[in-house]
């Protein structure tokens, strides 16, 4: 285990150029570049890459004519703004299956100075909505570029959520991401499983440790895949452990714990279950990490939910 730390937006335009060769795959972005770093796919690749400027609706719009054109696009923006402000463009993709491909950085409460009107709470429930649409949360490097190429090498829309804010480097072997498959980081045992999305590592990991250091032998299992979900290991691992605690920087309205639960309600499982996520509000402006203290997206807080339910 290691506190060694990355932020994996920072490497989202990095990425994209490895697979630049590839000539059908194209970059929009709306005035977000440097932010979401594709402005190194910009430099590199400049005939591929267009600057739709403040306008998502017709950046996925034009994203879907190159889909047409038999193009690969990768609409590139922070996550409100490619899952919320274009989001009846995007269900017109869905609608039409086509091969779509969709990066949201800043997700959740990592926008945190600019406040509500920036926080995207909700990008999960937008999209977890949408029929035919592809889910991954990538929560190590190796994962962002594992779900970039499953997104070119796989037909249909995808939707990538990229953490801004930093992510421990876990000292573990690599798992390759696989669509419809979770990940198990750590098994030391069955009084607790938790279950991960990408955005939300730290504060699980953490969690987790403090899990540990205290004796509990606990499960950390990142669900690098939330649509389709890893429904069998879901229901195998809830069934053998005493607790099941979903972790997400999401409201947890509709996002990583609705769909767990979503899960073993449709199973038939009874355990006992913890949401730890932004609850049913807006959030407000300030540090990211100040606001995950705030709103409860952080490992001590993952400790004392998952204890709660050995009481």
């Amino acid at each position: 285990m290691t506190e060694n730390l990355i932020s994996l937006r920072e490497k989202v335009g990095r990425i994209l150029c490895e697979f630049g060769n590839d000539e059908r795959i194209f970059v929009l972005d709306t005035d977000l570049a440097k932010s979401t770093t594709t402005a190194e796919f910009r430099s590199q690749y400049p005939n591929r890459f267009l600057e739709m400027g403040i306008s998502e609706q017709s950046a996925m719009s034009v994203a879907s004519g190159l889909v047409i054109e038999g193009e690969i696009p990768f609409y590139v923006s922070f996550a409100l703004f490619t899952t919320g402000t274009a989001w009846t463009q995007l269900r017109q993709a869905c609608y039409s299956n086509l091969n779509v491909k969709v990066i949201g950085t800043h997700p959740g409460l990592d926008d945190g100075p600019d406040g509500a009107s920036h926080h995207a709470n909700e990008d999960l429930a937008l999209t977890r909505a949408l029929p035919g649409i592809t889910i991954l949360t990538p929560a190590s490097v190796e994962d962002l570029r594992d779900s970039i190429a499953l997104a070119i090498n796989t037909d249909g829309p995808f939707y990538i959520r990229v953490a801004r804010d930093a992510v421990p480097v876990l000292d573990i072997p690599h798992t390759p991401v696989k669509i419809g498959k979770t990940i198990v980081n750590y098994d030391d045992g069955n009084d607790l499983a938790i279950f991960y999305e990408g955005t939300a590592m730290k504060a699980a990991f953490e969690g987790y440790c403090t899990l540990k250091c205290e004796g509990f032998q606990c499960k950390l299992i990142n669900i690098s895949c939330l649509k389709p979900i890893d429904t069998d290991t879901l229901c195998s691992v809830a069934e053998t452990v005493k607790g099941v605690v979903t972790v997400e920087n999401h409201s947890v309205m509709a996002g990583l714990g609705g769909a767990v639960a979503e899960v073993l309600m449709n199973a038939d499982i009874s355990v006992k279950f913890a949401q730890v996520g932004i609850q049913d509000v807006f959030t407000e402006s300030g540090a990211i990490a100040d606001l995950k203290r705030k709103y409860g997206i952080y490992g001590e807080n993952v400790a004392e939910c998952a204890k709660a339910l050995l009481k």
